[in-house]
């Protein structure tokens, strides 16, 4: 049974015997040490459940292929999981693609009618939804591919970017359910490919940014033919050039493109192919650093340098190729600290046959590919990974991962015959084994796991709040799935929600300090990640068994922190609002 939260505001002023300023450096947190999980993450079978039909999530993704094989239908579209009316509840965004832009279906009317715009679902309670798209004016036509959500005017109530192939959108919430197109006057709507985009405060000045990716430049007239002769095949694409991405800058809710000026834009067609985007402080410094995923072309690391300039040091770091010095396709990314050594670690999805990539950071800026000794890498090898969460599934306080699968190609089982490689795939769920290794439990994890579908975006976030992490997924062509983690209120666990005054009232960047008995787990609030999806903002930490957090510490943007109580009660959110 799920029971509405009871959420607990806190107001921890700047001053006092509970707050002090300066910085945290994650770097002191002890390292991952082995530890006994919660009696409910002993081994147990079937973790997650399909709850789509009975939860009211009926949305089906459309590609809108006619058979010509044009590039944009085999790339899927993202989902999102946010709460737009702050009623506690975490509300789902699906963005839909088809019909394609040439056909005679394209127009906007006869889109709606038959269905095909994004959709969003309000969730009235325990993790139950109605369809309020229409009510709230959020259903774009234009062919979707990728969501964000940030409080760009720090109203309180959190706006809707939606990228597209064409035109990108800006819904802004107007607070009373329904949403307002405010493309246009705010200096948005870049026309090129959009795919990954995400908000933070890139100079700290207490409004967000906008970070868009860019993928290639591609028109359907100039659509190429690819594949063996008797097979018509989507093209990699090598065979197009890249478009560059975009950083905007927020000024006073009006976005200034700002990517020549800050250092991200690059004008070569042949290295900027993106698809996959995240802010992360990855050296520890308290202002957020881009991750960019290239597909086949180099990534980019862009080292924010607290001037409004960004440096790409994804060479020296270690991650702009696999240790092979090879590129890979880059689709989903995620970051977090799975070994606890107070370092962000990145991990990333992959073609088949590349495998996917997690680079582990030792701290000092420097990064090491250790797919194979984490076995994430081997696990891979006949999959194509899109969608990527790195949490707590079983909130026996390590994080683990979730990877949905789905190949690009739908007749790859005829071009590449007895490779056991196969357009539908399963999904995967990989336990960490005490921050040493990761262990595929896909097969023991519920019957979803043994179904075959073509993954593409995938959202994370506790849509009934008890306290675990649920999963929404996007498919190409194929309906959404929305998976419950069965563990409920079973496990021990703390959850935050952060709301910022100085800082962006998001709070993206800032960071979460966990510790119990002796040992101390960071989250970082950030956006972007996965792929072409946006996950619930809030943190949550699983505790041992019987435990109550030793203390609890936030790092705001820009430095200060406030310790909060030791009697914060488990098996609740709690609602931290920042003071000055």
């Amino acid at each position: 049974m799920s029971l509405r939260p009871m959420v607990v505001v806190l107001l921890v002023a700047g001053c006092g015997p509970q707050a002090d300023t300066g910085s945290i450096d994650p770097a002191s947190i002890p390292a991952g040490q082995p530890m006994d999980s919660n009696l409910v993450a002993a081994e147990k079978t079937d973790w997650f459940r399909e709850v789509q039909d009975e939860r009211g999530i009926d949305f089906v993704h459309r590609h809108g292929g006619t058979g010509n094989k044009y590039f944009m239908e085999t790339m899927g579209s993202g989902a999102g999981l946010f709460d737009y009316d702050n009623d506690g509840w975490l509300d789902a965004y699906l963005v839909q693609s088809g019909p394609i832009p040439t056909s005679p279906n394209a127009d906007r009317g006869i889109a709606a009618t038959l269905d095909m715009g994004n959709r969003l679902y309000r969730n009235v309670g325990g993790g139950r939804f109605v369809d309020a798209t229409q009510s709230s004016g959020t259903g774009d036509a234009n062919y979707g591919m990728g969501v964000a959500f940030g409080d760009y005017d720090n109203d309180g109530f959190v706006d809707i970017y939606v990228t597209n192939f064409g035109p990108d959108k800006l819904y802004r919430n107007d607070g009373d359910g329904t949403f307002s197109d405010v493309t246009s006057p705010s200096g948005l709507g870049d026309t090129r490919w959009g795919a990954g985009a995400a908000f933070a405060d890139f100079d700290l000045d207490g409004d967000l940014d906008l970070y868009v990716v860019n993928y290639i430049t591609y028109s359907i007239d100039r659509n190429i033919r690819c594949g063996p002769a008797d097979i018509l095949a989507y093209c990699h694409p090598d065979v197009y050039p890249g478009s560059p991405d975009i950083l905007y800058r927020n000024d006073g809710g009006k976005f200034t493109d700002v990517s020549r000026l800050a250092g991200v834009h690059v004008d070569d067609p042949d290295e900027s192919k993106g698809l996959g985007v995240v802010w992360v402080d990855y050296d520890n410094d308290g202002d957020p650093d881009i991750y960019v995923t290239n597909d086949s072309t180099p990534n980019f690391l862009y080292r924010n340098n607290g001037d409004g300039s960004f440096t790409n040091v994804a060479l020296e770091a270690g991650v702009a190729y696999n240790r092979f010095g090879k590129t890979e396709a880059g689709m989903g990314i995620d970051f977090g600290d799975y070994d606890w050594n107070g370092h962000a670690d990145l991990f990333m999805t992959h073609l088949d046959e590349e495998t996917n990539t997690l680079y582990h950071s030792f701290g000092g800026g420097l990064f090491q590919d250790y797919s194979s000794q984490s076995r994430l890498g081997p696990a891979s090898l006949k999959n194509v990974g899109f969608g990527v969460g790195i949490f707590d599934f079983d909130a026996d306080g390590w994080l683990d991962v979730f990877v949905a699968n789905g190949h690009i190609i739908e007749a790859i089982e005829r071009i590449r015959p007895g490779s056991g490689v196969t357009y539908a795939q399963r999904n995967q769920l990989f336990r960490n084994e005490s921050g040493r290794t990761f262990r595929d439990i896909s097969s023991s994890a519920g019957p979803h796991f043994q179904k075959a579908r073509v993954g593409r975006g995938a959202a994370f976030g506790d849509i009934d709040n008890d306290g675990d992490t649920d999963i929404l997924i996007s498919n190409s062509n194929q309906e959404a799935v929305l998976l419950e983690n069965v563990i409920g209120g079973s496990a021990d666990w703390i959850g935050l929600r952060l709301v910022g005054s100085s800082a962006n009232r998001d709070a993206l960047g800032a960071r979460v300090l966990v510790s119990a008995e002796g040992r101390t787990r960071w989250r970082e609030v950030h956006g972007g990640g996965s792929y072409l999806s946006q996950s619930d903002r809030r943190l949550s930490f699983g505790l041992p068994g019987g435990t109550r957090p030793d203390s609890v510490v936030v790092q705001w943007p820009g430095g200060s922190r406030q310790r909060l109580g030791r009697d914060l009660a488990t098996g609740t959110y709690h609602t931290i609002i920042e003071r000055e």
